[in-house]
């Protein structure tokens, strides 16, 4: 080899130390961190979950590659909300996701700096994690899953034609569940109809809650109420045997044994919330944006349950379901 080649090559080696160097502050600054808060685990929240991390990974933030990524559930209890919500401070993410009310406000409680994104919260204003749905200035913003109750009444006749009394099992410490009652309550009253609460605060009390409405409803619905979505099969369960139909305010539901859910798509919700947080990435201020919801309404229709439950169901109420489960 001569001189002037191994002089090269020598300087060559060298210089590669330095490369590396060079670009391991720039593979630092491509790398993203957020962390993912949800109250509890069910179909609807996971959606919301498994939506925002795909869309992440549509907008350039990939898990595994150039962003951190980390989930954890509460498993219902806000004790155990505000202890993550803590842990997550502390690691100092660029974002947080708050899945569902109670997370979102041990969240928000803990932080006036890092940029905290609420999803699935039905009436954030009402749960003040935001002043108005208006950009606000804070380190806060999201997605709503708010309904509009009035279609959700109509869904209700569709069902029970007759119906007058409604039943609602649902927890009375979940600020979305509170709202609910309180604007179906009016709604409801100025159509004749009145509405029959049982209150639910804990998983175990939601079958004995659903068996207090026995003979007093002619229907029950229910809300999104994280509650009583995590343990749906047990209010299935007295439903089906008292023969008191049930609608849910969530699509997820029908394929557990509610008869129709006029509801959100909650994996589209999570994409949303994704195009938020992929915002905040790319250098907005979460100040700086609205909180908003969503219009996009799915009718699902589960026919097996309508016969459990005695409800029979309308050829037009099935013709207009994007699906119908047998």
């Amino acid at each position: 080899m001569s001189t002037f080649k191994h002089a090269f090559r020598i300087a060559a080696l060298a210089a590669i130390p330095m490369a590396l160097l060079q670009a391991a502050p720039a593979l630092a600054q491509a790398t993203k961190s957020v962390e993912v808060l949800a109250i509890v685990e069910h179909p609807a929240l996971d959606a919301i979950r498994d939506g925002a991390k795909e869309q992440l990974k549509a907008e350039g933030f990939d898990a595994g590659k150039n962003l951190k990524w980390e989930y954890q559930s509460a498993q219902g209890s806000t004790a155990t909300a505000a202890q993550i919500a803590r842990k997550f401070i502390g690691d100092k993410p660029d974002a947080i996701i708050a899945i569902a009310t109670p997370s979102a406000q041990a969240v928000v409680a803990a932080t006036k700096s890092i940029p905290v994104v609420y999803s699935g919260v039905t009436d954030p204003v009402a749960a003040q994690l935001v002043k108005s749905w208006a950009p606000t200035g804070t380190n806060v913003t999201g997605v709503s899953d708010k309904l509009p109750l009035d279609k959700q009444i109509a869904l209700i006749k569709r069902v029970v034609p007759n119906a007058k009394r409604i039943g609602m099992v649902y927890n009375p410490g979940e600020a979305n569940s509170v709202v609910v009652v309180t604007e179906l309550k009016k709604l409801l009253s100025a159509q004749g109809m009145t509405l029959v609460e049982s209150a639910a605060p804990r998983t175990v009390d939601i079958a004995p809650a659903a068996k207090n409405l026995i003979g007093k409803v002619d229907v029950i619905y229910t809300n999104t109420d994280n509650n009583v979505v995590s343990a749906y099969e047990s209010l299935v369960k007295v439903a089906n045997e008292a023969k008191i139909p049930l609608v849910a305010g969530d699509t997820d539901s029908v394929k557990r044994g509610a008869i129709a859910a006029l509801g959100i798509n909650y994996y589209k919700l999570g994409q949303q919330t994704g195009k938020v947080v992929a915002r905040i990435l790319k250098g907005e201020k979460p100040g700086a944006i609205a909180s908003a919801g969503s219009t996009d309404l799915e009718l699902f229709v589960n026919e097996g349950a309508a016969k459990k439950q005695g409800a029979t169901l309308s050829a037009d109420l099935l013709k207009d379901a994007k699906e119908v489960i047998k």
